[in-house]
């Protein structure tokens, strides 16, 4: 790993290597981009943390959102008889592992001019990778839809409202929560919360391919502000993480040939995110738990576990997460 961490304006650090890119920055075979900063000091440190034993499950219902978003199938749970009394299996029929909560691979978005992360072909990228060497280490909690509320100025969760990176840097201050090299980072917009509330015709609603949601403003500023924060992995509990719809499905079409990346970006975070900086994005999340955990205590750190699927070249995974404080 190169040391110290490069900043966003140091990227990339070869001249072979994309623009804001950090192909290059660990000398492994690039399968797992920032989890690399997952060292064995840093898990081990976290298994500090915890001072009440409290778990906290991350994950989402599997039914749910229902109807599942972006289109996506909704699978059917069949559950059969051993015989003779015996007992029972189940299967799950066309099942999509993005249809609840989620880690997106590094196979899931392509850059359309640089490809998939560190150049590597898709089937080389899988979500069997970090299932072998699992997500542990220290998560930190940034509430922002409660601060957002504490400013007067509430996020509007089926909007397009944008978190800004000066909302996320000063959710983390008035927490009082220092992230630290390697941490988790975990973003509450309260989008879940909101649409448990919703009736049948408004969840129906929300599985419209462009039904907007809040979510962390796209742009080089915001991915300038993650990196150099130099977290493991970033999840929220919206269906994007970012803003959705993204610019570069509503505005004007860019041509990937001649758009410049800072308007790649600015179309859709996901772009740098995963293919430029792998770094892995979690979403539909379930923070609302942990987050009245953490304001009761009045800490927002904890040990975080996640066990993605063992599935050979996956594209994404349930994150079968779990916060311990």
């Amino acid at each position: 790993m190169t040391e110290p961490m490069p900043t966003y304006a140091q990227l990339p650090i070869t001249t072979d290597a994309p623009p804001g890119s950090s192909w290059g920055v660990w000398d492994d075979d690039g399968a797992l981009g920032c989890l690399n900063l997952l060292t064995p000091e840093r898990v081990l440190r976290a298994q500090s943390i915890p001072e009440a034993g409290r778990v906290h499950n991350l994950n989402l219902e599997l039914e749910l959102p229902s109807p599942p978003l972006f289109g996506r199938a909704a699978f059917e749970h069949v559950v059969s008889n051993l015989g003779s009394g015996v007992g029972h299996d189940d299967e799950l029929h066309h099942w999509n592992t993005q249809s609840s909560s989620q880690w997106d691979g590094f196979r899931h978005i392509r850059h359309p001019r640089y490809g998939f992360y560190n150049g590597r072909p898709d089937e080389e990228h899988g979500i069997h990778l970090w299932a072998q060497r699992g997500i542990v280490g220290r998560a930190v909690l940034a509430d922002v839809g409660r601060w957002r509320s504490s400013v007067d100025r509430p996020l509007r969760p089926g909007s397009t409202d944008a978190i800004e990176p000066e909302d996320l840097l000063a959710t983390l201050e008035a927490q009082g929560v220092a992230v630290e090299l390697g941490d988790i980072l975990l973003i509450r917009t309260g989008w879940l919360a909101w649409y448990r509330s919703l009736d049948d015709a408004g969840r129906r609603a929300q599985a419209d391919r462009s039904s907007p949601a809040c979510g962390l403003r796209a742009g080089t500023a915001m991915a300038a502000t993650l990196w150099d924060l130099h977290i493991a992995a970033v999840a929220a509990d919206n269906p994007a993480l970012e803003v959705w719809p993204p610019p570069l499905f509503t505005g004007p079409r860019l041509d990937p040939e001649t758009a410049t990346p800072e308007d790649l970006i600015g179309g859709f975070l996901h772009l740098s995110l995963l293919p430029l900086l792998g770094l892995p994005i979690g979403e539909l999340f379930d923070f609302d738990g942990l987050a009245a955990d953490c304001e009761e205590r009045g800490r927002y750190d904890c040990l975080f576990t996640s066990a993605p699927l063992n599935v050979h070249a996956g594209v994404a995974s349930p994150p079968n997460a779990l916060a311990i404080t």
